[in-house]
């Protein structure tokens, strides 16, 4: 009997080409498989639409909105494409390019999250549903004050839109982003010109602009940011301090007019035998030790804001130099009021709307690639074409990476 060849590694080089053969049939049961996969995510996508349908009431129209998964297979590369969620609504399709998550209704702090929450911190959470535990009672205290005292309605209802206008700047502040660093950030055109080295986080690995920090609870880098705030279980930074400053400004307004109803009610009573109900008598005592416990705290806050924003510096850079004693050598210039509310006009300053910037790159201290791509884009397009072509100075050019974004 003939014995059979072996191979260098011990095998018959005829199992090489049984196991090519192998693989080329499982080639050719891929797109099977794809489709099958691409069916029953199609279901589980299904299933969850019946769920948000129960919980949130909503009038949902399959024929007209849904989520689909395109699972297609390209002969020519031999790859599987990526699935991109495509919503479509009233017969037109929309690509959910900022998530790649159904819906895109992820919270978390990291980038791919849809809705900006910190849910890794129980603590942080219990304590943020304290603040709106605190001041529902509050207006529940005043509301049953003016049926059962005699205080006059009005009164009760601008103490209401107070609590209601404080409770909309926490939420606007909790679920906010605070001006996350991303990781495609490069520096700005005048921090590459002034200096040829840059921070890097070493827990990002990204770039970290001036006046930003880590915060080890959020897992991101923020823009110039103050510090953590346990209440409102977020990070205080560049894009959110002016939802934070209307909270602390809120606050201690409902604080001093809750005080002042209260002292009016007490030393003002109409009748010379005030009988109060002993239930209402329990409830003022402990709204009023909380009120001046909200006063004192918010005014020390908004002292420190203030101080924050005058100096330029902020509570965690302000600590850093006392400690190090160089609180004297500080050059920082102060925050303009509207690089905090923005520039879209004094009515919107006392509402929680979003801030809209005159320069996002400078607030933030960062650029992306994107960004600079575009503003290269567009002043290309503002040159006339007669203009004979100007070549950038070396510490002008932009990134290397920024050309991946560029048309060909």
């Amino acid at each position: 009997m003939d014995n059979q060849a072996v191979g260098p590694s011990g095998k018959s080089p005829y199992a090489i080409n049984s196991d090519a053969k192998s693989a080329g049939s499982a080639q050719q049961q891929r797109p099977h498989d794809l489709a099958e996969r691409g069916r029953r995510i199609n279901e589980n996508v299904k299933v969850a639409q019946s769920c948000l349908r129960s919980t949130c009431g909503c009038d949902y129209d399959p024929s007209t909105d849904r989520l689909e998964y395109d699972y297609t297979y390209d002969e020519t590369v031999k790859k599987k494409k990526q699935p991109l969620p495509r919503i479509r609504e009233r017969g037109e399709f929309y690509v959910d390019s900022y998530n790649g998550e159904p819906w895109a209704c992820s919270f978390g702090t990291n980038e791919e999250s849809g809705i900006w929450m910190n849910s890794g911190d129980q603590a942080g959470t219990i304590m943020a549903a304290l603040v709106w535990l605190l001041m529902l009672y509050s207006a529940a205290t005043v509301t049953l004050l003016t049926i059962t005292e005699g205080i006059p309605p009005i009164l009760g209802m601008i103490y209401n839109f107070l609590c209601f206008m404080a409770l909309a700047c926490h939420a606007k502040t909790s679920l906010s982003d605070p001006g996350s660093v991303p990781r495609t950030s490069v520096p700005q055109e005048n921090q590459r010109r002034d200096s040829a080295s840059h921070s890097m986080c070493g827990q990002c690995q990204t770039f970290k602009p001036p006046m930003s920090h880590h915060c080890r609870i959020c897992n991101r880098c923020v823009s110039r940011m103050d510090h953590h705030c346990p209440w409102m279980n977020n990070c205080v930074g560049a894009a959110n301090m002016k939802h934070f400053l209307l909270f602390l400004l809120y606050t201690w307004t409902c604080a001093a007019y809750s005080l002042a109803l209260f002292g009016w009610n007490y030393f003002f009573c109409a009748d010379e035998d005030c009988t109060f109900n002993s239930v209402v008598v329990h409830l003022v005592r402990v709204m009023t030790v909380l009120c001046i416990g909200a006063f004192l705290f918010t005014s020390s806050m908004l002292m420190n804001v203030c101080y924050g924003l005058m100096t330029g510096i902020g509570t965690i850079d302000r600590l850093k130099k006392k400690a190090t004693n160089t609180m004297s050598q500080s050059d920082e210039e102060p925050i303009p009021l509207k690089d905090v509310f923005g520039i879209q006009g004094y009515h919107t300053w006392p509402f929680p709307v979003d801030p809209v910037f005159d320069d996002y790159d400078r607030i933030m201290g960062y650029s992306t690639p994107q960004r600079l791509a575009r503003e290269q884009q567009f002043m290309e397009r503002k040159t006339p074409a007669n203009t004979p072509d100007i070549v950038p100075a070396p510490t002008m050019e932009l990134p290397s990476c920024v050309n991946d974004f560029l048309p060909v």
